[in-house]
């Protein structure tokens, strides 16, 4: 049995996946953060190292005998003088001849719609878009925290921030928000929350993108400016996909899948039902579909198609049933 190790690294969370060709898991296995940018390259290597040899071990499968492994890294492709690095990061634990590095974007893209011609939207810590069509590819969004990553958990974070400061001043009406970021951060004084995010030391990047379901939760509580703010985000991030689909020469008539991943859409209908909303109009036709699978299962997906054999149908199907049931089979 051929076997296949995915790695989708992650701003906050990173999962490995290993599986057989048919589709059967095999191991499991969930570390923190893979964002190299933040933790270090050295942090990325033991994270990658120690992760990849558990879910082999778990797996009971020997590294001279894995097929292909693909691992998806957030922020690869972002700095050219690194990409060296980045594709040696995950040897020696992996013969570097059977797996190779790319974004984290194509996991996304992957699993959601099972390496289908169509875009994937992810809004997690970060955001980015990634689609395939015709044999072209595209990217869009995923510059960065400082002037991007519009619609992202970051993104949220920064703009109730925002409307904090600004129902703390009187500029806007206070809030559920507002109580509820006062409490989450236990002021004593509305202006201690600058101390609290500037620091020393200051709130890294997946920290303040923790802050979100505070967000989320004064949204649902009737926070009407807080709410507001999905409606933005998903106008953001509609427009990422806009720009993917023009990007990759789609015509306007063809009806192209788009999906979505990450932890903003566990949100609900909080953003998915604006994101569809904005996705309708502006000349092009989109047909919305649900993910099929999650990253972590797109990048064993794409693990086996870099290795000129992509999983059957039956044994997608197999993925799926064993990923539903929680447990990994050895």
């Amino acid at each position: 049995m051929k076997t296949y190790l995915g790695v989708d690294g992650g701003g906050t969370k990173s999962e490995f996946l290993l599986i057989d060709e048919s589709g059967r898991v095999l191991a499991q296995h969930s570390a923190g953060s893979a964002y190299y940018l933040e933790t270090g390259i050295d942090a990325l290597r033991t994270l990658l190292a120690t992760g990849i040899e558990a879910t082999l071990k778990q797996g009971a499968v020997n590294p001279e005998y894995l097929e292909f492994a693909f691992l998806g890294l957030p922020a690869y492709g972002e700095d050219s003088a690194l990409l060296n690095v980045l594709d040696t990061a995950p040897s020696p634990a992996l013969y570097q001849a059977r797996y190779r590095c790319d974004n984290d974007m194509v996991c996304g893209w992957a699993g959601a719609l099972g390496l289908r011609d169509g875009i994937n939207i992810v809004a997690g810590t970060g955001s980015i878009a990634y689609g395939e069509y015709a044999q072209r590819r595209a990217r869009g969004g995923g510059w960065g925290e400082l002037f991007s990553d519009e619609g992202s958990a970051y993104w949220l974070a920064r703009e109730g921030l925002t409307l904090f400061s600004r129902m703390s001043d009187g500029r806007a009406p206070k809030g559920p928000l507002y109580e509820s970021l006062r409490q989450a951060f236990r002021l004593r004084t509305d202006l201690d929350i600058c101390a609290a995010v500037y620091g020393p030391p200051p709130m890294t990047r997946s920290a303040l993108a923790g802050l979100a379901p505070v967000v989320a939760q004064a949204a649902r509580s009737g926070d009407t400016q807080a709410r507001a703010l999905f409606g933005a985000a998903a106008q953001e991030l509609a427009a990422i996909v806009h720009g993917v689909h023009d990007r990759l020469g789609v015509a306007p008539d063809h009806a192209l899948p788009v999906s979505y991943s990450g932890g903003m859409f566990h949100f609900g209908d909080l953003l998915l039902e604006p994101f569809r909303a904005a996705l309708r109009g502006e000349g092009r036709a989109y047909e919305f579909t649900t993910p099929q699978l999650s990253p972590v299962a797109g990048a064993v997906l794409y693990a086996a198609r870099l290795a000129g054999s992509p999983l059957t149908p039956g044994a997608i199907g197999a993925l799926t049933r064993h990923l539903h049931t929680g447990r990994a089979t050895s």
